[in-house]
């Protein structure tokens, strides 16, 4: 029988790091942040324009200002929903190649729709 003399600290030394999973929390904490101020901006400027028409809508996206918040609050909401859509494929799906398939899905679609989603602005926004 052999005596460890190593502190716990020191035998897991060398089996990997905790510092990737702190920064997706942080990174999660940060966006979700982020989309406080953007979605409040949102749901104002949708409240606002209840019932215009569709000349005063591209008027309003064609504004600077607008187009730049709604490319800002369309990346942010996507990327959130893929780091939150991540960590629960990470936690609850065990079988390794239907989570591998999950973080695939769930990537390709949410790159898919923010170029859409850009796109879609950008050509409102310089009169496509």
């Amino acid at each position: 029988m052999s005596v460890k003399l190593r502190s716990p600290l020191g035998q897991a030394y060398g089996l990997g790091t905790a510092r990737e999973g702190a920064q997706a929390w942080w990174s999660l904490r940060m966006s979700a942040v982020a989309l406080i101020p953007l979605t409040l901006w949102w749901v104002y400027e949708a409240v606002a324009h209840t019932g215009v028409d569709y000349a005063g809508f591209v008027a309003w996206v064609r504004e600077p200002i607008t187009a730049i918040l709604l490319i800002l609050t369309l990346s942010v909401t996507l990327l959130h929903t893929a780091q939150g859509l991540q960590e629960v494929i990470e936690d609850y799906l065990h079988v390794e190649w239907a989570k591998i398939a999950g973080l695939i899905i769930v990537r390709f679609g949410c790159v898919v729709l923010a170029v859409a989603g850009i796109y879609s602005v950008l050509r409102i926004a310089f009169g496509g």
